[in-house]
This record gives structure tokens, sequence and C-alpha cells, in this order.
């Protein structure tokens, strides 16, 4: 991963939590002066969060974004109360190691671990749990009013995350590279950008497209394709 980093000439990094644990890290981190946008977590408990607050934020991450465990048989409504109710202990933590804590919208593929599966669905847990949001636009580009929900998130939005999708596609998580596929990501960055945000793009690349065209020259497009948008919103605006 670090030679990755160091060929891409990236100086923002988006880990998973189990990534904070590796040998090695903070060194890499130090030397080359990364800074850490996200970090991803599966929220289970309190304590389990509050280990990763405390290693977040020891390699200076901005923001935990979470799915927020399952609902089994609860409604939707006692599963969010459940979820507010367990993470509510850890604001606290979060602000005294600087670290902001957002949920993120994910398919209803995701049912077993998640709740939050329309971005308006995110928007009202994260309301009510007093947490930001992560956006990750490849799971909400087909809602209705999409524009005014973003308009809603983006006073708590933490995260944006890009990738593309190919109309047509089945092959799950059928991720493609920013600018191959249908989604209007540059409207929609442009619109993120105008209403104030101004924090980190996380491109998130997985599948059986980025796999075939090699996870490395996929993410080197996307940070070429994305670049290029984001110097166009800026001259644009």
């Amino acid at each position: 991963m670090a030679s990755h980093w160091e060929a891409l000439g990236a100086s923002r990094l988006s880990l998973i939590d189990t990534q904070l644990s590796e040998p090695g890290l903070s060194e890499v981190i130090s030397a080359q002066g990364y800074s850490v946008e996200s970090v991803f977590h599966l929220f289970d408990t309190a304590d389990g969060l509050r280990r990763v607050i405390e290693a977040a934020g020891e390699v200076g991450a901005r923001v935990i974004y979470m799915l927020t465990g399952g609902r089994g048989e609860l409604t939707w409504e006692d599963a969010a109360a459940r979820f507010c109710e367990a993470v509510q202990p850890c604001r606290d933590d979060a602000a005294a190691a600087g670290v902001a804590l957002a949920i993120e919208n994910a398919s209803g593929l995701y049912a077993d671990i998640h709740i939050a599966h329309t971005l308006r669905d995110t928007i009202e847990l994260a309301e009510r749990a007093g947490l930001g949001v992560g956006v990750d636009l490849f799971h909400c580009w087909t809602e209705a009013h999409l524009p005014a929900l973003l308009e809603r998130a983006l006073p708590r939005t933490e995260l944006i995350q890009l990738s593309d999708y190919v109309l047509g596609d089945r092959a799950l998580p059928a991720r493609a590279v920013p600018g191959d596929g249908a989604i209007p990501l540059e409207a929609l960055v442009a619109q993120a950008l105008s209403g104030g945000y101004r924090h980190g793009f996380d491109l998130e690349l997985i599948g059986p497209r980025i796999s075939l065209e090699g996870p490395l020259v996929a993410a080197r497009r996307a940070c070429g394709n994305v670049s290029a948008m984001l110097s166009r919103c800026e001259t644009a605006g």
C-alpha cells in the first residue's frame, strides 16, 4: 500500500479501521507527511468505537465514517433509536480526540450490517444521533430530489465518496472509475463545493472492473479524472 500511495503521489489517505493496528503505519504516515482524511468502521459497540477513536486520533485522522450494524427483527425506527443510544457515549471521546464521526449511506444489500440505505434515511439518522454524514454518491445518485437532499446534508457532511456506474453492469459491487459511467459526478461535486463543502473526496474503487484494469492503474486514472474535474469546478466557481 505504501508503494502505491507513493506511486500515486497521494497526500491524504482513507483507511479501514483494521489498518490502524498494522505495524509501521504511523512511521509511514510521519515519514511521507501524509494526512489521514478518513477511517471506515463497522459499528458494533461503544467500546469498539472508542478503541478506533483512540487509534484514529493517534494518526491524526479527521473523520471516522461508519456503518451502523444491522437491525435484526427491529423496525427501522427502533433500530435507529438503539444505534443513537449506543453511539452517544462516544461523541465526547471523539471530540476530545479531534475526530469527527459520520454515518454513510450504503446499499440495501448490506442490510445485515447497516440500516441507512438512502441518503434521506442517512440524514435523518445522523440528525437524530448528532453525527455527520458521509455521502456515497454511488448509492444515492438515482434518488429523487437529490440536489435538495445534498443541500440538507451539506452542513453536516464530513466526506463525499466518488465512483461511477456503467449502466447495465450487474457484476457487484459494480464500481467504475469516475468518468467511465453515467453518474453526473461533476454536477454533484460542483453543487457540494458551491454549497461550502471543504473536506475530501474519497475514491472508493472496488469490484470486477477495478480488478480487471488493476487497482493501481484504475486509481491513477481516477486521480487524474477527479483532479481535472475539481479544477473545472474551481474555475467555474
